[in-house]
């Protein structure tokens, strides 16, 4: 007879159970993946490359608001606000200091960040819809600052649109958006570790000590404002490297490309639809809601082809329609996110009751 083993998967010990790669297979895989997206410049189309790039800086921005939403329970709706600061500060370094990309980045996020030290001030007195207010004021304040004179010249004048010079990197070229993601890619890698790490630390188990109750958090001796600035500053920082990166990707920066409260808005959409407080939330809902405004911008033009005389109407407002009823029906059936849904699959094939 051979040996019997307790059917399913335990865990023995903590550095198991907090493992992040359990079996071999795992790190395979992660291998396999990693190598195929590092070789998307041979196999993928303008479309995919484009697409991708796109949710690798949509992500990092998610991941920064995952910091101060989901672990410190922060509700924030000028994310986008601060990845215009992060843009226009990493154009302004390359253009005048003539900085590469791997220096204009962190200085971007340490210059995005003290902005949200800023608007993170009103945290310590006010929460919850008070709060959202008083970073929704980033949203209007900041694109207000950048048209006036005494920011014009600098900031690309009435327009506010500065164009940024093509990225080389140690005599690399890589202007063409289907070799700049490779750097998009890189960074989404080291922001997912510092993410990972950041919650496995003593600030992280400060934030969400704060987020599940502050009161009890500063009993036990949490400084509630200095942890709160920190979320912001955490927070504003990925949300800097990913206008920095959106803005060399697109080879320019502006108040007019966007950045507005409706992306804020989209960004904190995906946290809810991927899983707050969760590292693999930002993953879920970047790509989740990016793909799903892909189909929703095709399945409009359809919709415009059947119905020529809504053509104008079905192409501007499908989309922002399709996205609020998902959200809503996530609000409803699936409050705690994809994450929470992938949590649920591992949980059941690990004790899954068949011996292995």
């Amino acid at each position: 007879m051979g040996i019997l083993r307790p059917a399913g998967e335990f865990d023995r010990s903590y550095e198991y159970d907090q493992a992040i790669f359990r079996r071999p297979w795992q790190i395979y895989l992660a291998i396999i993946v990693i190598a195929t997206l590092y070789a998307i410049p041979f196999w993928g189309t303008p479309l995919i490359i484009s697409t991708v790039n796109r949710i690798c800086y949509t992500l990092i921005a998610v991941q920064g608001l995952n910091i101060l939403t989901g672990y410190t329970g922060q509700i924030s709706l000028g994310q986008a606000a601060f990845m215009l600061v992060g843009g226009f500060a990493s154009a302004l370094l390359s253009i005048n200091l003539g900085l590469p990309i791997f220096l204009s980045l962190p200085v971007a996020a340490l210059i995005a960040g003290g902005v949200g030290l800023i608007f993170g001030l009103p945290s310590l007195r006010v929460k919850g819809f008070y709060l959202a207010m008083a970073t929704l004021a980033a949203q209007f304040i900041l694109p207000w600052l950048s048209r006036q004179p005494f920011l014009e010249a600098y900031l690309g004048g009435t327009e506010g649109f500065i164009k940024v010079p093509v990225t080389v990197i140690f005599g690399i070229d890589f202007g063409e958006l289907s070799s700049f993601v490779l750097i998009s890619i890189t960074v989404v890698l080291i922001t997912t570790v510092l993410t990972i790490n950041i919650s496995r630390t003593r600030l992280g188990r400060a934030l969400v000590a704060v987020r599940d109750n502050d009161l009890a958090a500063e009993l036990l001796g949490v400084n509630l404002f200095s942890y709160k600035l920190q979320a912001f500053f955490l927070a504003a920082s990925f949300a800097g490297i990913a206008g920095a990166l959106r803005a060399h990707s697109e080879r320019g920066v502006g108040v007019e490309l966007g950045y507005d409260i409706t992306d804020s808005v989209l960004f904190l959409g995906m946290l809810v639809i991927g899983g707050l407080g969760t590292n693999l939330g930002p993953y879920f809902g970047a790509i989740f809601v990016i793909v799903l405004d892909l189909l929703a911008r095709s399945l409009g033009v359809e919709l415009a082809a059947f119905f020529p005389d809504q053509a104008a109407q079905l192409q501007s407002s499908f989309r922002p329609i399709m996205f609020g009823l998902i959200l809503v029906l996530f609000l409803i059936f699936e409050p705690r996110g994809l994450a929470h849904r992938w949590s649920l699959f591992k949980a059941s094939w690990r004790l899954r009751p068949f011996s292995r």
